[in-house]
This record gives C-alpha cells, sequence and structure tokens, in this order.
C-alpha cells in the first residue's frame, strides 16, 4: 500500500467526501482541503529544511478563493514538482495544454470513471516514488513517458517515426482532430516542441 498522501484540494464538501471515501478504500491515504490558501497554509507551516513532501496535489480547477491552476502556480512558485492532477467540467484545450507545460501529471474532465481515477492517481504516485528515489535526468524522463495515456503513448510513438496526423488517424480510427488534441497534450507532458524532439526522447530511453 502506498502511504505518500493524496492533497486533495476541492471547495464542494460532497467531492470532498465522495474522493475521500473513494481513495480510501483502494488503501490510499488522502488528506483534504476545502481551499488553496489552506492547503498552502498547511505546507507553508512545515519545519524549514523538511524538503519536499511526498506524494501528489488533486486540485479541482473551478474554486474560491483561489482556482486550481492559480493554486498549481503558487505550488511551483514554491519549488514543489509533485504530480499534480486537475479535476474539472470546465475543461478547454488552451487550459490543458498550459496545465500540461506547467508540469501537470494530467488533465481529467468530469464526469470521469471512478476506477480509471484511481487507477490514474496510483501511477502518479508511482511517478512521484521514482522521482524522489531517483533525482537524475534519467529519472524525469521516464516520468515524463510514465505520465501518458495508453492512446497519448500509441500517438507519441506514431508521432517519431514521422507519420502525419491524418495518417495516425486512419490508423487508430480517430478523427484528425482527436490526434491533434493528443498531439498537444503528448508534446506538452513530455516538454518538447517537435517530433524530432520526442524522437530523440524516445532514443535517450
Amino acid at each position: 500500500m502506498n502511504t505518500s498522501p493524496v492533497f486533495l484540494v476541492d471547495d464542494d464538501p460532497d467531492v470532498r467526501d465522495a474522493l475521500s471515501f473513494l481513495l480510501g478504500s483502494r488503501g490510499l491515504n488522502v488528506q483534504a482541503f476545502d481551499s488553496g490558501p489552506a492547503l498552502l497554509a498547511m505546507l507553508d507551516a512545515r519545519p524549514a529544511g523538511a524538503g519536499a513532501p511526498r506524494g501528489i496535489f488533486m486540485l479541482d480547477v473551478r474554486m474560491e478563493p483561489m482556482s486550481g491552476t492559480r493554486l498549481h502556480d503558487e505550488l511551483l512558485a514554491r519549488r514543489l514538482r509533485n504530480p499534480v492532477l486537475f479535476l474539472t467540467g470546465h475543461g478547454d484545450i488552451p487550459m490543458v495544454v498550459d496545465a500540461l507545460k506547467k508540469g501537470a501529471f494530467d488533465f481529467l474532465e468530469k464526469p470521469y470513471s471512478d476506477n480509471a481515477l484511481a487507477d490514474r492517481i496510483e501511477q502518479a504516485l508511482a511517478v512521484d516514488a521514482a522521482m524522489h528515489a531517483d533525482g537524475t535526468q534519467a529519472a524525469e524522463r521516464q516520468a515524463r513517458l510514465a505520465s501518458l495515456t495508453e492512446r497519448e503513448t500509441e500517438v507519441m510513438q506514431r508521432v517519431a517515426a514521422g507519420k502525419l496526423n491524418k495518417v495516425i488517424a486512419d490508423e487508430l480510427h480517430v478523427s484528425v482532430r482527436t490526434i491533434e488534441v493528443h498531439r498537444a497534450r503528448v508534446f506538452a507532458k513530455l516538454g518538447v516542441r517537435s517530433a524530432a524532439e520526442v524522437a530523440t526522447l524516445l532514443a535517450q530511453g
């Protein structure tokens, strides 16, 4: 059982209770907060020199008085690079790409499958454990690759091979627009800007 905490931040008490119960039933250690300032107050109260906390952050996007994306910025300002999962019912592609470029682990739109959400959280916790165990560039690269979903991995492999979006769409039996979205998410998660950089990153692994 992974004992590293899931720092859950949501201003809806019903959502906090439901997610805390769901994740607790999977043996996960959940620490719930009703706002971004409440989480930051806890983090700032930690002893000086304590180092970065273990665990991941799960943030709702639409919150008061501080949005999830602003809270993410505050975490980055504190040099916290723990995996961050965003939950939203109001997501759009620019917001998704911006959050991922800043290092977010994933961005999940409501409604989501309970089991799929719990599985993704466990994957994020595994990445957090790996990054704490080995702070090298290789570990960071593997963490970025691990953050990809199965479909994003399929798209990544085809992009690295130099295939065009239309060809990838035909092979995976989806629309070109869907491939464009997956491609943008892959580039953002991997921190690259071209297919050549994707190929180079894979060759390093």
